[in-house]
């Protein structure tokens, strides 16, 4: 898979930064690898507390504003500096953190068709849920709209679940995520989306 052709040089991109997400700069982020450009996005889900949503938890998370002291689970989360490039809530509304032509702290340690450190050479989305839960199909149509900008024009791009790159490791977005919506949806080759979950749409 070829990587995406300088997104930001469209309109509907302002340095890295998708204009249609309220941008909200991290701290944490670094450089791609020079000459590395995204092939790959990583589907995540995320929700803090787990199973609690509409929060600035998980927004405060990525700002490391947290307050570890507000709920018992926080305190697993101290000194834990992460990031992901989108972050799309219940009802669509899409959070940016990072710019795409900047490397965010989403995948950790993490393989894709045999080429390591994905965070290197990919777009972190995180979308609010818990593994196991359905999505909402906002959720879903923004997505697929960040997608296709990320891809540009008429392109395309892998996209894999967290589970696929961190198998053993990492389970979300998980099982009641909608691969066959978001395949049909997009009406990109197979080959841009994990085998196993093309053999099951």
């Amino acid at each position: 898979m070829s990587s995406v052709a300088a997104p930001e040089a469209a309109p509907e991109w302002d340095g890295g930064w998708w204009v249609r997400a309220r941008r909200c700069p991290s701290p944490n982020f670094g450089p791609r690898p020079k000459g590395v450009e995204p092939s790959l996005v990583v589907v995540h889900s995320i929700s803090l507390p787990p199973g609690i949503y509409g929060g600035d938890e998980v927004e405060r998370f990525f700002l490391n504003q947290l307050d570890i002291s507000a709920h018992p689970y926080f305190e697993a989360l101290r000194d834990v500096s992460v990031s992901a490039h989108f972050f799309i809530r219940r009802d669509g509304r899409c959070v940016q953190f990072v710019s795409c032509r900047d490397r965010a702290w989403h995948a950790g340690v993490s393989s894709w068709r045999g080429r390591s450190n994905c965070n290197d050479y990919s777009v972190g989305i995180e979308l609010e849920g818990l593994e196991g839960e359905a999505f909402d199909a906002a959720q879903y149509a923004t997505l697929c709209d960040v997608l296709q900008a990320v891809a540009g024009g008429g392109g395309c791009i892998d996209v894999a679940g967290h589970e696929h790159v961190s198998a053993g490791r990492k389970a979300d977005p998980g099982g009641r995520f909608d691969w066959p919506q978001v395949i049909a949806s997009l009406g990109w080759p197979h080959r841009c989306f994990p085998e196993a979950v093309v053999a099951s749409s």
